[in-house]
């Protein structure tokens, strides 16, 4: 099924903290844009071949416009570096309408959201929709130097102000976050939600494990991971398209398949975003991703092809 575009406008342009670019993005006619959940991304088409995923920062009830931070990556594969070189003010592109694998809990009593870098942003999202629902909810925001963090006037003049705790590495040690503190014993109606670099993630996530937060409660949102490509070779079998490929030691089963003439839609390329996710007929996959949970993975029926490989001989695969 093709994908549905929209054909927006970059409205407002902004730096912030050095090296985070901040866009509004709106319907170049001025018409509403879809309405998102906290939590979503887009994805942002910004050259052929080359679409990547961004969170949606803005009020999910403000529908006028679309806001997004894109950090400039020092090692970037293309995505951040055309977004502060190319998009400027009065750029036209296409974003796709807004899809959430980040969703806040419906049934969560209380909700703490730590945002390392720039991984604050799908936290402002759910921010703003916390606190319309007059939820009871902390909003951390964990960064190296308050002088390179975007979105702290936001932060500073928004609604739910008196809920925002920023930790900042370059400031004194009584302010910096104190983990154990802040989530407290891991409860029932508490849910965790934290994106941002993986080592802060990881951090934060082991730091709820210790203090007792049940694995459903712990809710993650990975932007760039290291992909292991190591590994045996081993052959896959596209069932639908009745081709056999050998996937090499060190290529993935997406370069493999795409030298029979079979093309899977991609996105991150890392295991981040689920773009590639495939149904196994056959084989036990061995999974390198971060966005099938733990029991996905067990059940060994889908896997991500972009990153995750074999521990069988042989995958068939409903391609």
């Amino acid at each position: 099924m093709q994908e549905t575009l929209l054909n927006v406008i970059v409205r407002k342009r902004e730096i912030q903290g050095h090296d985070v670019v901040v866009l509004d993005l709106a319907r170049a006619d001025g018409a509403s844009l879809p309405v998102f959940e906290a939590g979503a991304h887009v994805d942002v088409h910004l050259a052929p071949g080359l679409v990547r995923q961004y969170s949606l920062c803005s009020d999910p009830a403000d529908a006028s416009s679309y806001r997004l931070g894109v950090l400039k990556d020092p090692a970037s594969r293309g995505g951040s570096s055309h977004v502060h070189d190319a998009l400027l003010e009065g750029r036209e592109l296409q974003i796709s309408v807004p899809r959430n694998l980040f969703p806040l809990a419906s049934a969560a009593q209380r909700s703490l959201l730590l945002g390392g870098g720039i991984g604050i942003t799908p936290m402002i999202a759910m921010a703003h929709a916390l606190h319309r629902q007059g939820a009871h909810f902390e909003l951390h925001y964990c960064g190296r130097a308050r002088a390179r963090s975007a979105f702290l006037e936001q932060l500073a003049g928004a609604p739910f102000a008196d809920r925002v705790h920023t930790h900042f590495d370059d400031e004194a040690l009584a302010q910096r976050l104190n983990l154990p503190d802040v989530l407290g014993r891991g409860t029932r109606g508490t849910h965790l939600y934290t994106c941002g670099p993986a080592g802060f993630m990881d951090w934060v996530i082991e730091g709820a494990r210790q203090q007792g937060y049940a694995e459903d409660h712990i809710h993650k949102e990975y932007f760039q991971v290291e992909v292991d490509a190591t590994g045996g070779a081993f052959e896959v079998v596209a069932a639908r398209s009745n081709k056999t490929v050998q996937v090499a030691e060190g290529q993935s089963i997406l370069e493999a398949l795409a030298t029979v003439g079979i093309t899977v839609e991609i996105s991150c390329e890392q295991g981040v975003c689920g773009t590639c996710l495939c149904d196994v007929l056959e084989g036990e996959p061995d999974h390198r991703d971060v966005y099938l949970t733990d029991d996905e993975k067990a059940a060994n029926d889908q896997m991500l092809v972009c990153c995750s490989r074999s521990k069988s001989p042989k995958l068939v695969l409903d391609i």
